[in-house]
């Protein structure tokens, strides 16, 4: 009985641990780092900052309920993303995505 529980309890953790790595690989690296949202007259930017260093890392800015603007950011670059006006809703967050 004791070897039975045992065996069940090891192969539920390999298959946890199985899963775990899965989804690690399948998840874009974090490269991306908002470092400011701010306005420049009506337009609404975001800047972002490429933390990777030796790969070009991609991004979706997440506004509710209008089209999420993306695009690529160049290795280690810095740069003012403009995804809308003033009259339009702020950015809740930046998602990193796979290229």
């Amino acid at each position: 009985m004791a070897i039975a529980l045992a065996t069940v309890a090891c192969s539920a953790s390999l298959t946890l641990a199985t899963a775990s790595e899965a989804a690690a690989t399948s998840r874009a690296p974090q490269c991306v780092k908002v470092r400011k949202y701010f306005n420049k007259g009506h337009q609404r930017y975001v800047r972002l900052t490429n933390l990777c260093t030796q790969r070009t890392s991609c991004f979706t800015i997440v506004v509710p309920h209008h089209s999420d603007p993306h695009g690529r950011l160049p290795k280690g670059a810095t740069k003012d993303i403009r995804y809308g006006t003033t009259g339009a809703p702020r950015a809740l967050f930046v998602k990193n995505t796979p290229c």
